[in-house]
Order: C-alpha cells, then structure tokens, then sequence
C-alpha cells in the first residue's frame, strides 16, 4: 500500500462527513459535466473519492466506473449508491494510471491532477481509454494562479507541515492555469470550455475532446 492509500484511507470517515466548500460552484460544474453526457455513455472517473460525483451523474448515463486508490473511501462509495439505487456504478480500487482500459466516451477527474506527479503520463493515458473525439472533463484547485498572495504564502507553508503531521498528501503541485491547460493539449486533446468554479483559488473547470 502507498502512502498516499494510506492517507486516504486514514481520512476517509471525516471526509464522507464534510460539506462541500463551495455548493454552489459544485453544482454548476455538475451541471456543465452532465450537459456533456448522453444516455449511451461508458464513463471514468479518476480519483472519485466516496463517489459522490459519479452518483450524481449516474442517471444520465450507460455506466460510470469510478476509481480511486482508497479503499476506505471505495467502500463508502458503494453504500451510497447502494442507498441511491446507482446500480450502473462500478468501483474499482486503483491508481489513475492503473485504470481499467475502456474504451470510454468520457473521462472524469474532480480536485485530482494537482495531487498527481506524473501528470503528463496520466494526461497520456487517459486519451488511450478514449474513444476517438471523447471528453476528457476536470476541475483543478490551480494554486499557482495565488502565487504572490497571502494565501499562497499560508498554503505554501502549511501544506509541508501538514505532511509531516500525516494530515495532508505526499505531493501537491503548486499548478497555475497555463502549465495545466498546456498539459492536456500536449496529450492529444482540444480544449472546448474552460471556467473557474470557485472563482478564488480558482478552481479550473476544463473540457477537451480528444483529436
């Protein structure tokens, strides 16, 4: 087991129990994801954590594998769609590179390439497990867009520390919009929306179609 499954897992009671910091922007990139889905389509998400996007958007589409390399929050994952009666998601413990193969129509990963150090092999698998013109759909805290700032400062320090405490992952990359969006567009992809949500760190929502 690797430190961060290790993390994960020790994390995983409190974090099925916390709220979402933004509502608001949580359901308006939900939403953007699911007007870019059809009744039809095999979708993966990388890093679902305890499910709760993959649940969201399961009514509207063929299937939805989630992954994650937590079994703790796996096994939370499955209880809530059991309760929800998502029948049509599948779970699967595992890295984001060690993920099933598909050929899928949609790749999802929320609040995940930031933690990522082998991003552009990731970026690179995942337009292996598209289907030609597929979706790959992400939303990244872009914490270098803060750099400079007081914020930046607070988390540039505390993140490190927080390590050492074992309260926070091996890696997080201090990624800024550019790097990220030079990223998917290096591993095949044309990139056809863009926003933040939340607006502050900002957190970006992408969408690219794989060339």
């Amino acid at each position: 087991m690797t430190a961060d499954a290790r993390f994960w897992n020790k994390i995983a009671p409190k974090y099925a129990k916390s709220k979402i910091r933004d509502e608001d922007a949580y359901r308006y990139a939900l939403g953007r994801t699911r007007s870019y889905l059809n009744a039809e389509d095999n979708v993966l998400e990388l890093g679902c954590g305890t499910g709760s996007t993959a649940i969201e958007l399961a009514r509207g589409v063929s299937k939805i594998v989630a992954t994650d390399l937590s079994k703790a929050m796996l096994e939370v994952g499955r209880e809530r769609a059991w309760d929800a009666g998502a029948g049509n998601v599948e779970f699967h413990c595992c890295s984001a590179g060690q993920a099933p193969e598909g050929p899928f129509d949609a790749v999802l990963a929320h609040n995940l390439l930031h933690l990522l150090p082998d991003l552009e092999e990731v970026l690179d698998g995942v337009a292996a497990r598209l289907k030609p013109g597929g979706l790959f759909i992400s939303k990244t805290p872009c914490l270098g867009e803060i750099r400079g700032s007081w914020k930046y400062w607070v988390f540039s320090a505390a993140i490190p520390l927080m390590r050492l405490a074992g309260k926070a992952p091996s890696y997080v990359d201090f990624i800024d919009i550019r790097r990220l969006e030079a990223a998917v567009q290096k591993a095949g992809f044309e990139i056809i929306e863009t926003g933040n949500y939340p607006a502050d760190t900002p957190g970006r929502y992408l969408v690219a179609r794989r060339r």
